[in-house]
Order: C-alpha cells, then structure tokens, then sequence
C-alpha cells in the first residue's frame, strides 16, 4: 500500500502512519524484482493441492513429489504452503454408522484377549478383511454405503451404495468380492454386531468360502477402527460442508463412486510409503 502510494503522498509521512521502519520498506522494494527461486515448485505444490481438491496436506504432498522425482524437505514444503495460504481440509467429528440390535455372534478374531491388543496387521493382501454401513444424509434423502476394506493395503475391494440398509446390499458387496478372488480360505472378515452380520445366510456365505468371521466386542468402536477411519476420511473429503451441493440422490451417489475410484487409484497414503491402496497391491506382487 505504502509503495503504491508513494508518488500521491510524502513517503516518510506513509511510513510513519503505516508504522513501518524505512529500512525494512527499502529491503522489500528490493525484493519485488528479485527471481522467486521456488516459483517452479510452487506451481507444482499448487497443481498437486487442487487437483486433490485440497486433500492433501504437507506430508503428503511431499510423497507426491518424491514420486514425481522432486526430493525435497518437507519442512520447506510446509513454509510453501504457509506463503501460498494451502490448507488442508481439517477432520470432523467422526461419522456416526448405522446399526442394528446388538447380540453375541462370533468372537473378535482380531483380538488377543490375554493383552488386550488388536491385531490389524497383515503381510499380504486378503488375509484380513473389515467392514460396516455408513450414512449419507442429505435434504433428497439418505443414502448408505456398504464397503469392504482390505487392511493390508486399505483398499476398498467392493461395496454398495442403497436408499436403504438391506441385507440384500451385503449380498451384493459380497458377491461382487467373490467373483475377484476364487480362493479366499483363511481370510478373517471383521464387523461390528450389526444385525446383518448375524444373520445365518450371510455367516453360510463366509463359511462356504474358508471365511473366518469376526466380530467386534458389544459398544467397542475401536475394535474397528480402520473401517470407521475410512468413512471419516471419505466423509471429511467430499461430503462434509457439501451436503448442500447435492442436489439429488443421484448426485451423491455419482459423486460417492468418483471418490471411491480416486481412493483406489490416485489418493496417496503416509502409511502406504506415498502409494494409492491398488499401486502398493501391485507393488507388493513384484
């Protein structure tokens, strides 16, 4: 302000009532010419950051870049951001899943009940699967999102969008899983005591394949943590602040399925050394 109104008013009169020392003006008007170094990664932070939609924060763009060739610091990365005002989207509150009666089915097979300890991990994919319904409420109507996750790469393997919560929604998200892998003996498949994953017909189905079930302990949300991680992530991306942008069902629905691919294929992860869910499956078959 004080430079560009240098040539209407008296320049010491400027500083004096913008409180700013002469000194410190002189070394900014020196600057204004200078070559900005870093524009040609500042242009790149800033496709990175709008092409995920402002997905992305620090640590993440720092993985993009690295698997783009561009090794830098990620403290830098960060003082870019801060200059360019780049924010990433904040977490809310965690979603709130649909569920139904609660009983005692199966034990947690995730669980060691001697420490207490869950046990997530895995050495490949299909050897653990979660799942769970989620809500989507917006003024149209409500929609539910039935997805499996594989907790080796948190890839989202199938899943179903529905008005409503069906047990005929299950089956399909587990017939659509099915017809990718022949062979699924062995694998543990966890949910929480939803009413769906206690009926006969849906424990019959995993039995008839190998399946293992597992379910959570009675009011213990972290017994499947990774699941609800998942929907808070999804939520927090491209539904929350939204719900308004929805003009129909469909809409949301659209939108649900374009995030879900993004997901799987284009949204890097920390944990996943800066890979998408299908690269590190892919990776892992080399």
């Amino acid at each position: 302000m004080v430079y560009e109104l240098r040539h209407k008013y008296k320049l010491v009169s400027l500083l004096k009532l913008s409180k700013i020392c002469k000194s410190s003006y002189f070394y900014e008007i020196n600057t204004y010419e200078r070559v900005d170094k870093d524009k040609w990664i500042k242009d790149i932070i800033v496709e990175i950051f709008n092409e995920n939609k402002a997905r992305y924060g620090c640590p993440r763009i720092t993985l993009e870049l690295r698997n783009r060739g561009i090794i830098i610091n990620h403290k830098k990365v960060q003082r870019i951001m801060n200059i360019l005002g780049l924010k990433a989207i904040n977490p809310r509150a965690r979603y709130k899943s649909y569920k139904g009666e609660i009983g005692k089915t199966c034990d947690n097979a995730l669980l060691d009940k001697k420490t207490g300890i869950r046990h997530f991990e895995t050495t490949e994919c299909n050897q653990k699967w979660t799942t769970d319904v989620s809500e989507f409420h917006i003024s149209s109507g409500k929609l539910y999102l039935s997805p499996i996750l594989d907790m080796h790469n948190r890839e989202i393997v199938s899943y179903n969008i529905s008005t409503r919560p069906s047990y005929d929604q299950i089956t399909d998200m587990l017939n659509k899983a099915f017809e990718q892998y022949e062979d699924l003996s062995g694998l543990i498949f966890h949910s929480d005591q939803g009413w769906q994953y206690q009926m006969r017909h849906y424990q019959a189905l995993l039995k008839e394949k190998g399946i293992t079930q597992s379910m959570s302990r009675k009011g213990n949300c972290l017994d499947n943590s990774l699941m609800e991680n998942f929907f808070g992530v999804m939520k927090n991306e491209m539904f929350y602040g939204h719900e308004y942008e929805f003009e129909s069902l469909e809409q949301l629905k659209d939108e649900m399925i374009k995030y879900i691919n993004y997901y799987n294929k284009s949204r890097i992860t920390v944990k996943l050394k800066g890979l998408s869910p299908i690269q590190y499956r892919q990776q892992s078959y080399l």
